[in-house]
């Protein structure tokens, strides 16, 4: 069983998140909410197919994909997204390429 399997985790901090929103033309009240969240990730190893689950108040957003290989994901603001999550160490690596700019998010993975 891989480290972080069974485990779900809770974004304690967010750089810089609110000039990209900017940058993507993201109004003013979607930033605020977005801003606001802090979500609780996970990752549910299913045979050869991960789900990434990404729990919020406001909503929930699940994505399956097998590892390491390009899935369609839509964001928050309803963008539609090529998304790929791979590890780096206790690292996940969530990158994401839409109609705008590209995205890559690195999160370190201690659990909750």
């Amino acid at each position: 069983m891989a480290v972080w399997e069974g485990k779900k985790y809770k974004m304690e901090k967010s750089e810089g998140f609110d000039d990209y929103m900017k940058a993507l033309g993201v109004g003013m009240v979607l930033r605020k909410l977005g801003n606001s969240i802090s979500p609780t990730v996970e990752l549910v190893k299913n045979g050869d197919e991960y789900t990434f689950n990404t729990l919020s108040p406001s909503r929930t957003r699940r994505s399956s994909s097998s590892w390491a290989m390009e899935f369609d994901e839509e964001t928050v603001d309803g963008r539609m997204v090529k998304s790929v999550c791979t590890f780096d160490g206790n690292k996940l690596i969530h990158e994401q390429k839409g109609e705008k700019r590209p995205r890559s998010c690195a999160s370190s993975l201690p659990p909750i």
